[in-house]
């Protein structure tokens, strides 16, 4: 051991219990943005699936132009087809071909506009959470039935309920006169008004049949089950599809908004991060200035001897550097050990849990615990504690050896 690290770590326990308190606020610190941060990520996978799982998916596959402008004609050709090869080459079941239209919905008594989706019944639930908030009746079972569920308020909108009948009337992709009849079999509660007012789903092979679609689809959903495997997945799927008229867009690309409101929350829970880091910093500031001032007649005999001051403001420093040391290392294990088990364990959401598990989301948040979230506050804590170190070490470059051996 060099003889200025010995001289910096009998430096700090000259006076432990401050020295203790530092490295505690830091402890402290460091393990609350452990775990906020950790909370913080797992709260953002919990609205991403929760928000993906309802309609949108993790990825899509369409025709390069229905993004931006969603147009009957513009479709996946043969998607039954297509869907049922990835969900061999991929292994993931969670994929399913999808068709959209807009069509006029009319009961005995009154119509409304609604968007009809085609979906196949045996995978929708696996891409969709739609399918298990049937309120009343059952979801769609055949795949090419004349069948129907409905929203809630759109059933109320219309008068009908159960085993009544709708008829539609809208475009076929062929810009024919598209028009069918169909048995509501369900009702869907989703607590969403727009979704229950707006929104219909029947047989994908009905829905081809009555929209002049012959075997296309507009989108192929995929869901994954763990947001890591999304980027690969949508470069296996691009490189496995090789048509160029089609595209593989994923949830950042189909839900912008989503992304801009997880960025919106980072960026304000960034600004308490940073009171945190700095109230730890100026608590680092304090004590070495402390010791800077406390030590001004040992500093000046040690001048008088010959250490230059550029020596005594290393030492300094290296003194914060083993006591942030000591609090990025117990911070991390504090941090880590609290959130790997409530990772384990979930945090319960018993205020949510109800209108959480109406999403089939279970209402409990699992912080997920990585190298940034265990390692990232910490770091910049400890970049913050040497930064607030530099002003007690410049100080001492304006010693005057005599002036300071006569201080009190």
């Amino acid at each position: 051991m060099s003889v200025t690290l010995r001289l910096a770590w009998r430096n700090l326990w000259r006076h432990g219990r401050r020295t203790w308190l530092t490295v505690g606020a830091m402890v402290f610190c460091n393990a609350l943005l452990v775990f906020l941060i950790s909370s913080q990520l797992g709260s953002y996978a919990m609205m991403i699936d929760g928000t993906l799982g309802f309609l949108t998916g993790h990825l899509q596959v369409q025709e390069q132009r229905y993004n931006e402008e969603s147009k009957m004609r513009y479709t996946v050709p043969d998607g039954i087809a297509v869907a049922k090869a990835l969900r061999d080459s991929t292994g993931n079941l969670a994929i399913a071909a999808r068709g959209s239209a807009f069509a006029l919905a009319s009961s005995e008594d009154r119509s409304f506009g609604i968007q009809i989706l085609g979906v196949q019944p045996q995978f929708e639930s696996a891409v969709s959470t739609l399918p298990g908030l049937i309120d009343q009746g059952r979801y769609l079972q055949s795949s090419d039935a004349a069948e129907i569920v409905i929203g809630t308020v759109l059933a109320r909108n219309l008068k009908i309920g159960v085993g009544d009948e709708i008829t539609f009337l809208g475009s076929g992709r062929d810009d024919s006169f598209a028009a069918g009849i169909a048995t509501v079999v369900g009702i869907i509660n989703s607590g969403i008004t727009d979704v229950d007012r707006a929104i219909a789903e029947i047989p994908l092979n009905y829905f081809q049949s009555i929209f002049a679609m012959e075997d296309d689809v507009h989108s192929i959903v995929v869901k994954v089950d763990d947001l890591d495997k999304v980027a690969p997945l949508k470069k296996q799927i691009q490189s496995q599809l090789g048509d160029s008229s089609l595209t593989v867009l994923d949830w950042n690309q189909l839900q912008p908004g989503l992304g801009q409101a997880i960025q919106a929350d980072m960026f304000s829970s960034f600004l308490t991060y940073a009171v945190l880091i700095v109230l730890v910093a100026f608590s680092v500031l304090n004590t070495q200035l402390m010791s800077v001032l406390e030590r001004t007649r040992e500093f000046g005999v040690m001048t008088a001897l010959g250490v230059r001051p550029g020596q005594l403001g290393r030492l300094v420093l290296l003194e914060t550097a083993i006591m942030s040391s000591l609090g990025l290392l117990l911070g991390c294990v504090a941090g880590g050990l609290l959130t790997a088990y409530l990772a384990h364990t979930g945090i319960s959401l018993d205020a949510m849990k109800e209108a959480l598990e109406r999403y089939n989301i279970e209402g409990r948040l699992y912080p997920q615990l990585s190298i940034i979230s265990l390692f990232g506050g910490p770091l910049i804590v400890f970049v913050g504690g040497m930064l607030a170190a530099i002003y007690p070490a410049l100080r001492l470059h304006t010693l005057q050896p005599v002036a300071a051996m006569r201080a009190v």
